[in-house]
């Protein structure tokens, strides 16, 4: 089914959700106060190359951006569909910490002054259980904390402690709606084990594993603080980088959290390219939505996988039931440092990957005369 032709405007829920949103390094340093450019990387050593990179492939990135420059054409998009909720996965320390982790490979961060850059798209909530937002230390964790905060952005999957790490964002909505985002990262996506939030510690909430007993941790957080008439999101990083699969575990854990956590959206990310999309028990869940705002322009070696291309992510719920009434998703790429419009090609490119992932899931994807996508399911 593509949703009910009936569906009630006034119980429709709309969310805006999209891959990895990393505003740090690269990006930080044509934003308007940029931070130290020095890297601790193994064969880069200033987020300038990371510029100079991008340039080489696709020609000159202004300096001193206005705030709103880099979500290009997703901004119009925004304003087009109107999402009740805007949700990224904010893998990006902002802090000017110099406390870089030793032995990390890499280390992301931006300037808090560049703050108003997450505000250029009129985010909801940043989630933040991923590998980079602790690139900085702790310090660097509390002052994101903080920036995210005194900017009226909410954020989920870190903090303090353990409590906090592990408690929803709360999204108000009008008629008392709400939209609670729960988020959680596994070890496999990255993520030291120290990391981990405790009842002493700050860090993210990082799940032990993907067992029933982790789906059961989940279900009492979730039973803590859902109501009737909320709907839950669990934003997960997960996985590697380079891969199309999806393990059993990945789908056992998913379904576990339609099935007995009250979860209505799961919403995946960490590889560095869109996967399959799964529509169970009339909820949906994505297991990887690529990269939606990096500074990767230029880096070779994964071309076969499109990480330029991403997705804008459009599902609508009920608001009683949690039920997908439809699910719409906008391709884009990136290029100089700018969220564009895809090109048809690439839109054809996008879909025809849902379609090969999708068919192991029970959906397909159609291509709109506008160049956008609508899910198909089963």
């Amino acid at each position: 089914m593509t949703g009910s032709p009936r569906e009630n405007a006034t119980r429709a829920v709309t969310l805006f959700l999209c891959g990895d949103v990393m505003t740090g390094r690269g990006i930080d340093q044509i934003l308007p106060h940029p931070s130290a450019p020095q890297l601790f990387e193994p064969y880069v050593h200033s987020a300038l190359e990371y510029v100079e990179l991008a340039e080489r492939a696709n020609g000159p990135i202004p300096r001193r951006v206005p705030s709103d420059y880099v979500w290009g054409d997703a901004l119009a998009e925004l304003a087009r569909v109107r999402p009740d909720a805007r949700i990224v996965n904010l893998e990006t320390a902002v802090t000017v910490s110099e406390d870089a982790v030793p032995g990390k490979g890499i280390h992301y961060r931006m300037n808090p002054a560049n703050a108003a850059c997450l505000g250029a798209a009129a985010l909801d909530c940043c989630v933040l259980a991923n590998n980079h937002v602790l690139d900085w230390g702790r310090a660097g964790l509390a002052e994101t904390l903080a920036t995210l905060h005194a900017a009226g952005l909410r954020s989920a999957g870190a903090g303090a402690e353990a409590n906090e790490a592990a408690a929803p964002a709360v999204i108000e909505l009008p008629g008392k709606r709400r939209v609670l985002v729960f988020a959680a990262a596994t070890e496999d996506s990255g993520v030291p084990p120290r990391w981990a939030a405790t009842g002493e510690r700050s860090g993210v909430n990082l799940l032990c594993d993907l067992s029933p007993r982790s789906v059961d941790a989940v279900a009492r957080q979730v039973r803590a603080h859902k109501r009737d008439g909320d709907l839950a999101v669990m934003s997960l990083h997960w996985g590697g980088n380079w891969d199309y699969a999806v393990s059993g575990a990945q789908r056992a854990f998913a379904r576990g959290l339609v099935e007995s956590a009250g979860i209505d959206v799961v919403h995946g990310h960490s590889s560095h390219h869109v996967k399959g999309i799964e529509v169970y028990d009339h909820k949906p869940i994505l297991y990887g939505c690529g990269d939606f705002l990096t500074d990767y322009e230029g880096i070779g070696g994964h071309e076969a996988y499109r990480p330029e291309l991403a997705l804008m992510y459009f599902p609508t719920l009920d608001a009683a039931s949690g039920r997908l009434l439809r699910f719409a998703a906008t391709p884009t790429r990136m290029r100089r440092f700018r969220v564009e419009r895809a090109r048809s090609a690439d839109a054809r490119w996008l879909r025809d990957t849902l379609n090969r992932e999708g068919a192991k899931l029970g959906t397909r994807a159609e291509l709109r005369p506008d160049d956008t996508l609508s899910l198909i399911w089963s």
